[in-house]
């Protein structure tokens, strides 16, 4: 299975601008730009790259652990997973902090914390981000 994004970026690094579209059309025309990307630390400029490879991470994650809940006989209720992605100017992206607070009946907290972990190293994001550290903090009942 394959999925695609296609990148137009016009101009020179610092003032030009780009535009992403993805297959699923979810991003059509979506603007970015080094403003977006290193300088506007709200986030409300434009995407950047880091932004979807934390949405990317983020969702994957939540339905790998809703895979091993339900196999574990204790389906989520809810799962709330966040990722943080962090770019180093002059190093790259250096980490991706998952942060998951998870609604689940009939689980105590030992099991949670073990599927949560499966889930954070077998999720193909996370395998595809194995050159930089991954972390997971993981908590039930919020």
């Amino acid at each position: 299975m394959d999925r695609h994004a296609t990148a137009v970026w016009k101009g020179a690094l610092k003032d030009g601008s780009g535009t992403l579209d993805t297959q699923s059309g979810v991003l059509s025309a979506n603007p970015y730009s080094f403003k977006a990307r290193f300088e506007d630390e709200s986030g409300k400029s434009a995407t950047n790259p880091e932004e979807l490879i934390a949405a990317a991470h983020a969702g994957c994650f939540a339905m790998q652990l809703s895979h091993f809940l339900a196999e574990n006989g204790t389906p989520a209720e809810r799962l709330e997973a966040k990722a943080v992605v962090t770019l180093v100017p002059g190093t790259g992206i250096t980490r991706s902090a998952l942060t998951l607070r998870g609604n689940v009946p009939g689980i105590d907290d030992a099991k949670f914390q073990e599927l949560a972990d499966k889930a954070k190293k077998g999720c193909p994001v996370s395998q595809a981000l194995g050159a930089i550290e991954v972390t997971l903090d993981a908590k039930l009942g919020e």
